[in-house]
């Protein structure tokens, strides 16, 4: 008697052990197979408004985000283009903190500035539907002793220090993104502005403690506007210094 209660007990443990086995390799192919959905699904939306102007899935992109407006611009670069074309305006659904920099981790604070995504900061498994990493803090960042890390664009619409967008929104950023990575562009932009840096916006914060960064900020921002491309900075004393392209 005894003998078969432990029969049906080590039975019951064999068979809860293959069930919970069996979940997460069904969870872990549904994650694995979330980006290529994803892709599928947008693609063809994304190249009904590209190609027209020379532009498609696989272009090189780059993406400006201002915080104040709540607004994440995708840049795209047309084949025979030397300059890219703002694309498509998508709506920030959560960033968290104030307007400001990123100081140290746990301020829960959306960081402004200018980053790069490399391919190893592609997450399809994310909890947040899909995510990129945005490569925080730069160099900048860490000559002023910044802290913080996996700080994403994702999906899910909630934030403690990344730009959250809608599910249907990150699927076609993620999908721009990734397959510009696959097709040889070795890392994306991206850059986070406080507020558009206008003369009367910044004047507006001259007193603002940051104001020196912004006024650095601006000038990258003039950049793009005046050539259409992503503008390069580098850091020169303590500055953030646009570097002529």
């Amino acid at each position: 008697m005894i003998y078969e209660e432990e029969c049906s007990l080590v039975l019951g443990l064999v068979l809860l052990v293959s069930a919970v086995a069996v979940f997460n390799m069904a969870c872990a192919e549904k994650s694995s197979n979330r980006a290529d959905i994803a892709r599928k699904r947008v693609t063809p939306v994304l190249n009904s408004f590209l190609e027209p102007c020379g532009a498609r899935v696989g272009s090189l992109v780059f993406l400006r985000a201002v915080k104040e407006d709540s607004v994440l611009e995708l840049w795209v670069k047309p084949d025979k283009s030397e300059c890219y074309m703002l694309a498509k305006r998508y709506p920030i659904a959560a960033w968290s903190g104030k307007l400001g920099p990123k100081e140290k981790e746990g301020d829960r604070q959306t960081p402004e500035g200018f980053y790069e995504v490399e391919p190893s900061g592609l997450n399809p498994r994310s909890n947040y539907h899909l995510s990129f990493n945005i490569g925080y803090p730069n160099a900048y960042d860490r000559s002023l002793n910044r802290t913080g890390s996996f700080i994403m664009v994702h999906g899910r619409d909630v934030s403690i220090g990344c730009l959250a967008m809608i599910d249907s929104g990150i699927e076609e950023i993620y999908t721009m993104v990734e397959q510009a990575l696959v097709h040889g562009q070795k890392n994306v932009p991206v850059q986070i502005y406080p507020f558009v840096p206008t003369p009367a916006r910044l004047s507006e914060e001259k007193d603002s403690p940051h104001a020196a960064f912004w006024a650095d900020m601006a000038r990258a921002w003039d950049w793009t506007e005046r050539t259409r491309t992503p503008a390069r900075v580098k850091v020169v004393n303590g500055r953030l210094v646009v570097v002529e392209q």
